[in-house]
Formats: structure tokens, sequence, C-alpha cells
């Protein structure tokens, strides 16, 4: 249906779904073959995939979907801190999630990793950031994606902080926690806050923006904290 509504000269295509990567090898590989037989100009193949089914695959499985079109894997990170891993039932380390992103890359598939800001609340903030730094470190992903955290109501989380279990770090707050990440990384990766739950523009290629970007985000320090929390201004370019 795709193929008949778009015409052959589909470059990027991305399969939904929260986790992509669960699916058994051998089905994955005929739907990513398929599509390049019927997309023959597509150059790129991104798929969800939590680090725990990662690790469920070989690294010879992996290479056989890289060589048959799977060209990213987009994984939900969050955090690089165990205590917050628990708490917030991500199922598994931060070894395992470096362990997922370096397999990943050994068999030649681009990682994009997630990062949580504020997940760590005001006690375990700079514990989030450092910690996440080092994941980063170990994994050096071609992207960093950054997110803020949001409660959704009808979630355990949005229980908790209404309860006052859960202290909701504040819009400056949130911005010294990307600064101490950003100081922290060592990585060769493109940085991107792309998405409309951020309350600053933080982007740029590690390592050569890493000053740009510190210097962009002391620009933010000097605003009025009612500009940070207006949800209109939240995700803009500045």
């Amino acid at each position: 249906m795709a193929r008949e509504y778009y015409g052959a000269g589909v470059k990027s295509l991305f399969l939904p779904d929260g986790n992509t990567i669960v699916m058994p090898t051998k089905d994955l590989l005929a739907v990513t073959s398929l599509a390049r037989e019927l997309f023959p100009q597509l150059q790129r193949i991104t798929v969800y995939g939590s680090a725990k089914y990662v690790l469920k695959k070989s690294l010879e499985e992996l290479k056989a979907l890289k060589g048959s079109g799977l060209t990213r894997v987009h994984c939900g990170m969050e955090t690089g801190n165990d205590d917050l891993l628990i708490k917030i039932k991500k199922g598994i380390t931060a070894k395992e999630i470096i362990e997922a992103g370096q397999l990943l890359k050994a068999a030649g598939i681009e990682v994009s990793e997630y990062v949580l800001m504020g997940i760590g609340g005001e006690t375990k903030s700079k514990a989030h950031a450092l910690d996440s730094a080092k994941a980063l470190n170990a994994i050096d992903p071609d992207f960093i994606r950054i997110r803020t955290i949001i409660p959704r109501p009808g979630t355990p989380f949005y229980e908790a902080v209404k309860r006052g279990e859960f202290t909701l770090v504040k819009p400056r707050q949130i911005l010294e926690e990307i600064k101490l990440l950003m100081e922290n990384l060592e990585v060769t990766s493109q940085v991107l806050s792309d998405h409309v739950s951020n309350y600053w523009n933080v982007e740029g290629q590690m390592p050569q923006d890493k000053e740009r970007i510190l210097a962009n985000l002391e620009k933010a320090f000097n605003l009025d904290d009612n500009f940070l929390e207006a949800s209109s201004y939240r995700g803009e370019s500045t």
C-alpha cells in the first residue's frame, strides 16, 4: 500500500511500534528485504529497539539485519544510573545498556540513545547526569537525543508526583542537569533536543561543538523563569 501511495522514490523508512527489534530476526529480515525490493532508492531503515532485546540477538544476526537494510536503531536509555533504572522498572542495567549499544555499533548499525532529563528528581539529578554521561561515553552513539520528563495523567509516575512522592525538577535545574551532562561527555555523537518536551534547543556535533553548546545553555540561564516554563516555547530553537 505504501509503494502504491508514495511510489518507488522513498529514501527513508521507519518501522513503527515501540520495540520492533523484538521481532524474530527472520521475520524482520523479510520485512527489510521486501522494503528494499519495493523501494530501490531506500537509503535508511530505522526501528526502535530496547537494549534488553537487542542483547537477545547475536552479532551475526545484527550484521545480517544491517546487510538487509537496517541502518539505525533508536534506544531509550533514559539514564545510566542503576538505582533510577530500577525505580522506573526499565528491566535492565547500565552495563547491559552499554553492551547493547556497543553490539549495535559492532554490527555497523547506527545508534540513537535517548536521555530523559529530570528523571532523577531533585535528589538524583547530579547522579543521573554523571552516570548517563559515563554510559554514553562507553557507547559513543551516533546520536544523543535529549528529552525532558513530563508526568502523564493515568500513569503511576503522575500519581507519585500528585502525592508528593516525587518532586519535579524546575526548568532552570533541568538546564543545569543538561549542562553537567554536556560537560562530561567525551563522544563523537550528534546531540539533538528535537522534541517539544524540552525547555531549550541543544544541538551540535561533538566534540567540536561542545563549547558552543555550553555557551548556548548559558544564554538560557539569563532568561526569566516564566519564559522557560511557558509550554509554548518548549522545544523551540533559539
